[in-house]
Parts: structure tokens; C-alpha cells; sequence
């Protein structure tokens, strides 16, 4: 007992050293530093619980090491996160039933219910698919003492490119002293396979300096403790150490802090994750403008933000590869790629397209009742609108093509006088008349049929990609914004420039722009091609199951709504009864009335929302409101609603009510009762029904 008890004041230390780093320093060594505390300590804490007390009380000191990791996260944005006070409960829970536990004396299953308890806490953008997330077996530990030193020249060599010792294209990588052979999970990496191969063969530290996601909980942990086949030889560990010296000591030649020169961001945001940020806007001021102020407006960001100098915009050019024209004979284009100046593309007719933006994610927590997926745990805030303001695509495609026109005949006078006395000529007065436009577009998809899509960048390595229906259609509203809501863009929002696509996933919608190409085929990475954004079945859970080529990414989306806001009206009274003498009983009616918002991709149109306060066996229509009298068929912006009178029933509890409601658009798509048909293990899509319990004041 003495020698289990010292263990575990051990594991405590530990716990707590890691606990005092994280709170009292923001730098990236310490951080990566306690995160490695964190994993290590609960290594230990999982061998030493399995000799105590087998598989079940091992999982009170499993759940210890799991909430050290959300606690810290969890007291960082204390001042916006409604959770603050439920880590700690956990918290002090768990520590509660590892002591129980480290014992003997008892379970911790009599404490904790089940995994969904904890897991809807410690949900986090770990990038990592959760649901084959391993557990050690009953009779299985990892002994330190009998796991084989490997040289990092060994993990060289399985790079997943060349055949290892045993004959096969095996992958490891190695982190904080151990090394990991992560073959079997390549595949399921939700922020793509090539991403995850970037570590391939070496040291995982240099890559999580940068995607600081693996930071937010200890879910990368937890499925790396599988994969560990051996110790590093510790000359390597010490050398990866000084390069990561190297790496985040500018005096050194390093970088530094990548994450340094972020924006400031309004307090009022709700954090889930601050390297990179990702903020939602908390939902009782989520529609108290119908145009969300600009510091208001969700972030969700895959990378650090770019900072550009004032140098660096006046050298900036957005690059236009037309070399998909060029190699047709046909075409006057012979230059592939044109490189335009932020002045040149402000100089072309200014458009306003007021659209909202939606996260693929949002929603995501309610996924995560069912079952865990991976990525954050976004509420009903990831979406917000903005008025954008910028040039038409299709006018700075053609634009581009003037360009590359002109540098072809630079040496024929005759041909650059007349280019510029074009563009002289043009200039304010707006695109085209529509049919002109449409006989081109026509024409363009004749003349070219392997024009199929036109691709992004971002001058941070995202690519992605639309349709080039949407991309050409003089009615989908495409444009390249440099302004939001009247002002330049931010940079959290994009500076310089930004490709808005209306009615689709945000993901679709690149920031900080730098180039467009037309292309035969989307575009490469994992934000298109990869499972990041892609709606697998309920039942698959590893990608390996199915073929991601054929299977398309999040374009154009569904129909969503929210509710916002829920207050009292009155009691449904019986005869005699007296409404302030009134006791509320479970099942007993009172009236509410209530107010959200409803979006609908494609530019669909908001036609109805309903209410209900008895899920679903009674339904109120609510009034359009603000958003409602939008374009048939370009309604890009949300509609809000309001509904008052609803009959709601009193739960079980006698002090609160659960209203749910579900938007129709034009197209008569509705939203679907329950989001276990919708279940996907990347957590997207989520468009059930919205449900909020509102608790009631006093009696009423």
C-alpha cells in the first residue's frame, strides 16, 4: 500500500507540475512541455492503475489525466466560457475517484457513468477521428522497461515511402521520446493523409509547433498511446530538443512564436481553441444585429494569421492562372498566369453581396451526444453575416486575360493603345449587359469543356475549390472582396483579399487569397480532397472503409436554424386557478414566445420556420422577420423569425421547457427530427431540429 500510495502522489506531481506550466506560461516550449508532462503522467497512471485494480478503476486515473489537459484549457478562457465551472467539477470528480481507485477501495465506475460525460467536455479540433480512440485491455499495459530503443536512422528509413526491416511501407514518427508507428492510421487523419505524412520518418515536435490544435485536449494522445512500438534513442530525442531550441529561439535563426502577432479579438467571443482561434458568437447576441459587427463575427482559422507589411501589399499580386485557356490553340492566350495588383482589382466596378457564412462544424456538439466525433465543439455560433464588398470574379478573370493579351502584344503599339483605351472605356461602368454575358459564359463552356472548376489559395497553403457554374453564373454572386461591412477586411477575415462564395460552406469561402486557376479537376489538398470536410455514413468510422476520391466536400449546403432567445408569457391556467399562486408540475402547459434565425445554402429562400414547445406534437409558424424579402432564388443572408404564444411543456424537472424548431426553404427542404441519422465522424452538417431548454423563472 505504501509503495502504491507513493506512485501515486508521483502521478500527482505530475498532474500538478503540468497544471502550474500551462497556467503560468504561454510560450510554446512551456506549452509543449506540460503537454508532454500531461501524456507521460498518464502513461504511468495507466500502468500503475491496471496492477491495482484491473480495467475498471483504471479509468478513474484514465479520466484524472484527461481533465488536467481540459481544466488548464478550461481556466485559460474562464471569462467567456459558460464550461469553466464544469472542468473543475470534473476535475475534482476524477482526482476523487483515482485516489478511490489507486486504493482499492473503489470503482471509479460508481463515479463516472460513462465516456459521454467527460467527452462532451473535452472536445477539441485535435484534427485526430475519435471514435477508434484506443483503451488499453484489461490485461494490457505499456512497460517502458521492455520497449526496444529505436535510432531515429530507423525511423528514417519507415517513411512510408520505402520498404522498412519487415518488408512492408510502414510509417513511424516519434515524439517526446517515443517512437510510433502510425501506418494503420494515415487514412483516418482527419486533416489529410498528406498532412499527417509531412512527419513521416522523423519528429512529430516541429510540425505541432505550428498545428497547435493537437494542444487543445489530450485526444492525440490518447490514440498515439496505441501506436507507441519503442523508446527514441536519447541522443536523437536530445537532438530534435535542440532543434526546437533552434526553431522557436529567434536569436538562434528561429521563427519564433508563430502565433505571436495575432489579432486582439472581442472578449465577448466564446474560445474554443486560441492557436490557432477559433471563437463563436455566443447565441443570446447572435442575431442582436442582422449585420454582425465585424469584431463580432466567428473565426475559425486552420493556420496562424499572415501579417503583411506595408511592403509586402504593395508588392502583393493575385496571380491568375489561365494556362487551361492557353493550351487550346484556339485561345488568343498564350501566357498562362497573370499577376494582378490590389490597386488594379479595386479600380474594377465595386459590387455589395450581403451572405452569410457558416462553419461545416457548427453544431458539432450536438453530434457528440450520440457519439464522439473529432473537431471542435461548436455551438449554434459559428455563422455570423457581412455585408462583403469587392469586384466580380468574372470580372477579375477577364481582367486577367486583358493582362496576358497585352503582355503578348506588348511590342505591337497599335495593340497596347487599344487595350488601354479598353480598359479606359470600361472602367465604372459595371460588367456587360446580362445577355452578353451569358452568350460568353455559354460560349467559354463550349469552346473549353474541360473547364470544370476553378481553384483557390491562400497565402497560408489552403486550397480549395467551386464548381464553375457557380464560379461564372452572372447570378451566383461570386466576387473577390476587399472589403467587409464598409471597412478593408480584417485580418482574421482575409486582408487582402477574399473569394466569397454565397450559399456555400465556408470553407469555400478562402481567406487571405493569393491565387485562382482555372483547373479540369478540384483542387488538391485536404481541405477538398481529403476527410476533412467530407460527410462520411453513420456506420463508417475509419476511411479506409470508403473511397474518398468519389465522394464529394461540403459545396453548397443544407437548411439550418437556431434559436436565440426564449422568455415567459403566461401559464395555461384551469378554472379558479390563480397565476402567481400557481405550482408548475411536470407536464403542465405555459405560454412562451421565442426568436432565432434560419439559413438556407444555394440561395434558397427562407419560407417557414417552426416552433414547437412539446417536441414536435404541435407546431407554431413563426413571422419573418428581418432578412425575409430577399431576391427569389439569391437569398444569401439569413432570415430571422419570432413566435410568440407557444404552448410549452414543463419538463420533469417542474422549472424548465425544451422548445426545438426547423426551417423549410423554397426548395420545401426541411430539417431532419433527430441528428443520429446525420452522425458523421468528422462532426459536420449537423441541420436536425434546433432544441434549448429554457429554464423558467420562479414558479412560472
Amino acid at each position: 500500500l505504501f509503495l502504491l500510495l507513493t506512485k501515486f502522489i508521483f502521478i500527482m506531481t505530475l498532474y500538478c507540475m503540468q497544471l502550474y506550466l500551462r497556467f503560468s506560461h504561454n510560450s510554446f516550449p512551456i506549452k509543449m512541455l506540460a503537454q508532454t508532462v500531461n501524456f507521460h503522467s498518464r502513461r504511468f497512471a495507466n500502468g500503475l492503475a491496471t496492477r491495482v485494480v484491473g480495467f475498471g478503476k483504471r479509468q478513474g486515473l484514465h479520466y484524472l489525466a484527461s481533465v488536467s489537459t481540459v481544466g488548464s484549457r478550461g481556466f485559460g478562457n474562464y471569462h467567456n466560457n459558460q464550461e469553466f465551472n464544469s472542468h473543475y467539477t470534473w476535475g475534482a470528480a476524477a482526482a476523487a475517484a483515482s485516489i478511490a481507485a489507486a486504493s482499492g477501495i473503489a470503482s471509479s465506475q460508481s463515479v463516472f457513468d460513462s465516456d459521454n460525460q467527460l467527452n462532451s467536455v473535452c472536445q477539441c479540433d485535435a484534427g485526430l477521428t475519435p471514435s477508434s480512440v484506443p483503451t488499453l485491455d484489461e490485461d494490457e499495459e505499456i512497460d517502458d522497461d521492455k520497449l526496444p530503443i529505436i535510432r531515429m536512422s530507423e525511423v528514417e528509413r519507415n517513411n512510408g515511402q520505402q520498404e522498412g526491416n519487415d518488408g512492408e511501407k510502414s510509417t513511424w514518427m516519434s515524439y517526446g521520446g517515443y517512437v510510433y508507428d502510425v501506418t494503420d492510421f494515415i487514412a483516418n487523419h482527419p486533416g489529410g493523409s498528406e498532412k499527417i505524412m509531412l512527419a513521416a520518418g522523423g519528429p512529430i515536435e516541429p510540425h505541432w509547433h505550428l498545428y497547435r490544435q493537437h494542444f487543445a485536449s489530450d485526444l492525440p494522445q490518447r490514440l498515439m498511446e496505441k501506436m507507441v512500438i519503442g523508446k527514441l534513442h536519447e541522443d536523437d530525442q536530445d537532438a530534435i530538443d535542440t532543434l526546437m531550441d533552434k526553431i522557436t529561439n529567434p536569436a538562434s535563426g528561429g521563427s519564433g512564436d508563430p502565433y505571436e502577432h495575432e489579432p486582439l479579438r472581442h472578449p465577448s467571443l466564446k474560445v474554443h481553441s486560441d492557436t490557432p482561434m477559433n471563437a463563436e458568437v455566443p447565441s443570446h447576441i447572435l442575431n442582436q444585429e442582422y449585420i454582425t459587427p465585424v469584431e463580432l463575427f466567428y473565426i475559425r482559422h486552420h493556420h496562424p494569421v499572415p501579417l503583411l507589411s506595408d511592403e509586402d501589399v504593395e508588392k502583393f499580386r493575385l496571380e491568375v492562372d489561365l494556362s487551361l485557356l492557353s493550351n487550346d490553340q484556339s485561345s488568343p492566350v498564350k501566357d498562362s498566369t497573370a499577376r494582378l495588383t490590389l490597386d488594379q482589382i479595386k479600380s474594377l466596378p465595386k459590387v455589395e453581396v450581403t451572405t452569410t457564412l457558416q462553419c461545416s462544424g457548427n453544431r458539432r456538439s450536438g453530434f457528440n451526444d450520440l457519439r464522439r466525433t473529432s473537431g471542435t465543439p461548436w455551438g449554434q455560433g459559428a455563422i455570423s453575416t457581412a455585408k462583403w464588398g469587392g469586384a466580380r470574379l468574372v470580372d477579375v478573370l477577364a481582367l486577367a486575360a486583358e493582362e496576358l493579351s497585352a503582355e503578348e502584344g506588348s511590342g505591337d503599339k497599335k495593340t497596347k493603345k487599344a487595350t488601354k483605351k479598353k480598359k479606359k472605356a470600361s472602367k465604372g461602368k459595371g460588367s456587360e449587359p446580362l445577355i452578353q454575358t451569358l452568350q460568353q459564359l455559354q460560349t467559354l463552356l463550349q469552346d473549353h469543356p474541360k473547364f470544370q472548376h476553378l481553384r483557390f489559395e491562400s497565402l497560408d497553403g489552403m486550397m480549395a475549390s467551386i464548381d464553375v457554374v457557380k464560379a461564372l453564373n452572372p447570378f451566383g454572386d461570386v466576387i473577390i472582396a476587399y472589403e467587409m461591412n464598409g471597412v478593408d477586411l480584417p485580418r482574421d477575415h482575409g486582408f487582402p483579399l477574399r473569394v466569397i462564395v454565397p450559399g456555400y460552406a465556408a470553407v469555400r469561402n478562402v481567406k487571405w487569397l493569393s491565387k485562382l486557376e482555372l483547373a479540369e479537376e478540384e483542387a488538391e489538398g485536404a481541405w477538398q480532397r481529403g476527410l476533412n470536410y467530407k460527410v462520411l455514413p453513420p456506420a463508417v468510422v475509419d476511411a479506409k472503409q470508403v473511397n474518398l476520391d468519389v465522394m464529394p466536400g461540403l459545396g453548397e449546403v443544407s437548411v439550418f436554424s437556431g434559436i436565440t432567445d426564449v422568455t415567459n408569457v403566461r401559464l395555461s391556467l384551469e378554472k379558479g386557478e390563480v397565476e402567481d399562486k400557481v405550482r408548475l408540475k411536470p407536464g403542465q402547459t405555459v405560454m412562451v414566445k421565442a426568436s432565432g434565425w434560419a439559413w438556407a445554402g444555394g440561395g434558397r429562400n427562407i419560407v417557414r420556420v417552426d416552433v414547437s414547445g412539446n417536441n414536435g406534437e404541435t407546431w407554431e409558424m413563426a413571422t419573418m422577420t428581418k432578412g425575409s424579402e430577399q431576391p427569389h432564388g439569391r437569398a444569401w443572408a439569413w432570415t430571422f423569425w419570432e413566435c410568440d404564444g407557444i404552448p410549452a411543456r414543463v419538463c420533469d424537472d417542474g422549472c424548465s421547457v425544451e422548445l426545438c424548431c426547423k426551417g423549410v426553404d423554397s426548395s420545401f427542404n426541411t430539417q431532419p427530427e433527430s441528428s443520429d441519422g446525420l452522425w458523421n465522424v468528422r462532426g459536420l452538417a449537423n441541420n436536425s431540429w434546433f432544441k434549448v431548454t429554457h429554464r423558467l423563472n420562479g414558479d412560472e
